[in-house]
């Protein structure tokens, strides 16, 4: 039997099973799970559900009905122990085996812990998936001061979320600046002031040096300057590490992710991986990448999934990424890191622009804040390789559809 094991029901193991499904594999298909609910989506956990406006059920990709319609073997709560290479077999947990012709690893990410002493403290919270959720969500709602360590996207969505909820809030952020490493400063600099108008105040240049708790309940964050901030409750956002070590135990190359080529395919030619878990090739950049985002996820699963059915494709997509924060948007197209040049588009003060990348001359990304048709069109010029130059970029009365 061509058997397929998919290990991880994220959004990625669920996109290679259902890619199986509709490319054609008819043999069995298992897609393991260490979580107790169905594949679910994890971008509104930050945002609307800690808000309280979506229900856990509103999450799920699928309902398990529509699984056995696909004759996908979807397993719940089952943890994954070893892969056995030599005698093509995963072992689980509960001590059986699962033989495979293929074998995809969507093993995903988990936060990076705060490595200061105190940092076990129950208040101490991070937000990667549900059960972290619903944890947060309870905690939330009887905290009155919230402290934020990180000033990135996870950070400031539970930042906007719990100050929108009446808390006070402060973010620390150990870099002079807000997303540093993801926007220019300019745009960085309007979140900062979008944050503060909100009643945040944010802490730069900051490091958390030990947690203490306080005798009427909660903890002290204390920082290398001396400052100490009285917090009911901690959100830890420090960035992610990704679960490689199942491969890594199997012998597969690792390397800040499991190790894939640009067909998704691993050392291993029987086993694929795809997703926040993979140092991938993606023929669009000229080093490895490892990219913790939805549109990843789906799309190097559509090529893991192709290359298990025989029909390697590259990798070859656009990366994208967006962040709700209050009411306001931020959309990503591309990877600004290599940029030189950086022009606005639009005027920040107004709330809606965008700020256009070049390195050496050719448009590299695009971020725009509460401008969602300066997105969808950046990322069909960055997709088509289309010659942008920075005073077209810039004048908002050049018509940049000319140039597709």
């Amino acid at each position: 039997m061509n058997a397929i094991v998919v290990v991880g029901a994220g959004q990625a193991g669920l996109q290679i099973a259902e890619c199986l499904r509709r490319g054609g594999h008819s043999g069995p298909l298992t897609l393991l799970g260490e979580e107790r609910w169905p594949p679910y989506q994890r971008p509104p956990l930050s945002k609307k559900y800690l808000g309280g406006a979506v229900a856990d059920e509103r999450l799920f990709f699928r309902p398990l009905d529509y699984l056995a319609k696909q004759e996908i073997e979807f397993r719940a709560s089952t943890q994954v122990v070893a892969i056995d290479r030599a005698n093509t077999r995963v072992l689980l947990a509960n001590g059986e085996q699962l033989a495979y012709a293929g074998l995809a690893l969507a093993t995903g990410a988990r936060p990076r812990m705060l490595p200061v002493p105190g940092a076990e403290h129950p208040a101490v919270c991070y937000l990667r998936g549900l059960e972290d959720a619903q944890g947060l969500l309870v905690k939330l709602a009887a905290a009155a001061r919230v402290v934020v360590i990180g000033g990135g996207f996870i950070g400031l969505e539970v930042a906007a979320t719990a100050c929108a909820a009446g808390k006070t809030v402060t973010v620390i952020e150990a870099s002079e600046r807000l997303l540093a490493r993801a926007v220019a400063p300019i745009v960085s600099q309007y979140f900062a002031d979008l944050h503060r108008t909100q009643g945040v105040a944010l802490q730069f240049g900051a490091q958390v040096t030990r947690l203490v708790p306080l005798a009427g309940g909660g903890l002290s964050v204390e920082l290398n300057d001396g400052t100490a901030l009285p917090a009911d409750l901690v959100l830890v956002g420090v960035g992610g590490l990704p679960n490689q070590e199942l491969a890594a135990q199997a012998g597969l190359t690792c390397a800040n992710g499991i190790v894939v080529d640009e067909f998704a395919r691993t050392s291993d030619p029987l086993i694929v991986a795809a997703g926040d878990c993979t140092s991938h090739i993606n023929r669009r950049y000229p080093t490895p990448l490892r990219l913790e985002s939805v549109q990843n996820a789906v799309d190097q699963a559509k090529i893991a999934a192709f290359s298990l059915l025989g029909l390697a494709q590259p990798y070859q997509d656009l990366p994208w990424f967006w962040s709700d924060q209050y009411d306001v948007k931020l959309q990503i197209a591309g990877l600004s890191q290599s940029h030189d040049t950086a022009v606005v588009r639009g005027a920040a003060v107004s709330g809606a622009f965008s700020v256009f990348y070049f390195a050496a001359g050719a448009l590299v990304a695009v971020d725009s804040v509460n401008r969602p048709a300066d997105h969808m069109l950046a990322r069909k010029l960055l997709s088509a390789q289309r010659a942008v130059t920075p005073e077209q970029a810039a004048d908002v009365n050049f018509d940049l559809k000319l140039l597709l």
